[in-house]
C-alpha cells in the first residue's frame, strides 16, 4: 500500500503561491529549522497514516482544507475497539488493511495520545497551508474531547524499568575496558546525572558546550544545551555535572583527544576515535549492550530509562520535585510528578516522617507548650 506524499515540508510551497521559488524555499527552511527533528519525523509518519486511511475510507487523497465529516469519521473510527466490530464493518476492514501494510499495530482502540498526535499533525499541516482546520469546529472539538475520555487508560511507563542509581552502577561496571568503555560510561553518567537527558540531547552535544574552566578547582563541569524538547533555542538553563560523572566525562575527552566538535563519537574496531557523532539510535544500542552484559537482559530498559531513572531516584532520595525539575527541565510539574507517583509508597521517605529518629529532626523542632502551661 503506497500513501500519497504528505510530509510536513510539502505544504509550505502551497501557502506561498504568490511568492517566488526562493521565498518558498526560505519558508520551508525556516519551518524545518524551527521544528525539532523528532517532531518532523513523527508528523511525517502521521500524515502518511492519515493519507492511507483516507484513501482506504473515502477513495480520495487528503484535501486542503479537509472536510469536517472526514475529520469526524476519523475520530469515530479511532475511538472504539474494532476487534469487537463485525467483519464487514468498513472501519474494521480499513484497519485490517492498515495493519497488513504495517501502518497500524492492532484492531484495539489506539491510545488517546496517539489520536492526539495524529490530529496535531493534521492541524499543523493546515496551518502550514494557511488554512483553517476542521478540528476547530465546536462539534469536532467536543467529539475529540469525548473520544479522549472514552478511551482513557492507565498510564504506561515509557521505559520497562527506570535506570535508578543501582542499575546505572551495574551498567557502568559492565562497560568494556578501553576507549569504548570509557565513552559508554561517560555517556551514561552525563545522560543520567545532568537530569536525565534525552538521546538527541546527549549526542547533540559538542565539546564547546562543556564549560570546564573551573573543573580543576571545584570539580564541576557546566553544560550548555542549545535547546531541548521543552525549552526554546538559546533559552535553556545551564546544567552541571559534578563528582564521578564529571571526572569520567573529562577522562573521556582527554583520552579521546576531543577539544572541539562532537562530544560522543564512533570508535572503530581498531580503537580509533572517529570524527562522526553518535546517532540517537546508538544510545539505545549502548544501553542494550550494557544491560545484557550486566545480566539484566538486553530489553531490560530503554534510553528513556535514563530520564525516568533520574526522577525515580530523586523521589527515592527525598529530593524536592522542584529541585529535580531544575535539572530534568520538565515543563509540566504534573508530568514530572508522575515519576514520583510511580515510586513504591513503602520506599517513599515521606512515609517515615512519624518514626523519624530525633537525631534526624531539624534543630529546634519542639512541641508547643500545652494550653495549661501557657502564661
Amino acid at each position: 500500500m503506497t500513501a500519497p506524499n504528505a510530509t510536513p515540508a510539502a505544504p509550505a510551497a502551497a501557502a506561498l503561491t504568490g511568492l517566488g521559488p526562493a521565498d518558498a524555499a526560505a519558508f520551508g527552511d525556516l519551518m524545518a529549522a524551527g521544528t525539532p527533528e523528532n517532531t518532523r519525523r513523527a508528523y511525517a509518519g502521521d500524515l502518511a497514516y492519515l493519507a492511507a486511511w483516507k484513501a482506504l475510507s473515502f477513495g480520495t487523497p487528503l484535501a486542503w482544507p479537509e472536510r469536517e465529516d472526514v475529520a469526524l469519521r476519523f475520530i469515530l473510527d479511532h475511538a472504539r475497539d474494532l476487534a469487537a466490530a463485525a467483519p464487514d464493518d468498513p472501519a474494521r476492514q480499513t484497519a485490517e488493511t492498515l495493519i497488513a501494510g504495517g501502518r497500524r499495530k492492532s484492531l484495539a482502540t489506539p491510545a488517546p495520545a496517539t489520536l492526539d498526535r495524529r490530529i496535531a499533525a493534521w492541524r499543523s499541516a493546515h496551518r502550514l497551508r494557511n488554512l483553517p482546520s476542521p478540528f476547530a469546529a465546536p462539534l469536532l472539538r467536543e467529539a475529540h474531547a469525548r473520544a479522549r475520555r472514552a478511551t482513557a487508560r492507565p498510564r504506561s511507563p515509557k521505559s520497562a524499568h527506570p535506570i535508578t542509581r543501582e542499575v546505572l552502577e551495574r551498567l557502568e561496571a559492565a562497560a568494556a575496558p578501553g576507549l569504548t568503555g570509557l565513552r559508554d560510561r561517560a555517556l551514561l553518567l552525563l545522560g543520567w546525572a545532568s537530569g536525565g537527558r534525552r538521546r538527541s540531547e546527549i549526542v547533540g552535544l559538542d565539546r564547546d558546550d562543556l564549560l570546564t574552566g573551573t573543573f580543576d578547582s571545584d570539580g564541576i563541569v557546566r553544560i550548555r544545551l542549545w535547546a531541548t524538547k521543552t525549552t526554546r533555542p538559546g533559552n535553556t538553563p545551564m546544567l552541571l555535572l559534578k563528582g564521578r560523572a564529571a571526572r569520567t566525562l573529562m577522562a573521556w575527552t582527554d583520552a579521546a583527544g576531543i577539544d572541539s566538535g562532537p562530544l560522543f563519537r564512533r570508535i572503530s574496531r581498531g580503537g580509533r576515535v572517529g570524527a562522526r557523532r553518535l546517532s540517537p539510535a546508538a544510545v539505545t544500542q549502548i544501553i542494550r549492550k550494557l544491560s545484557d552484559a550486566a545480566g539484566l537482559g538486553a530489553d531490560f530498559a530503554s534510553a528513556h530509562g535514563l530520564r525516568s531513572g533520574f526522577l525515580t531516584q530523586a523521589a527515592l532520595d527525598g529530593a524536592p520535585l522542584g529541585a529535580a525539575m531544575r535539572l530534568s527541565l520538565h515543563r509540566s510539574p504534573a508530568q514530572a510528578q508522575s515519576y514520583y507517583d510511580d515510586v513504591d509508597l513503602a520506599r517513599n521517605p515521606a512515609a517515615d516522617l512519624l518514626d523519624r529518629p530525633l537525631r534526624d529532626r531539624p534543630e529546634g523542632e519542639t512541641l508547643p507548650p500545652r494550653k495549661a502551661d501557657r502564661p
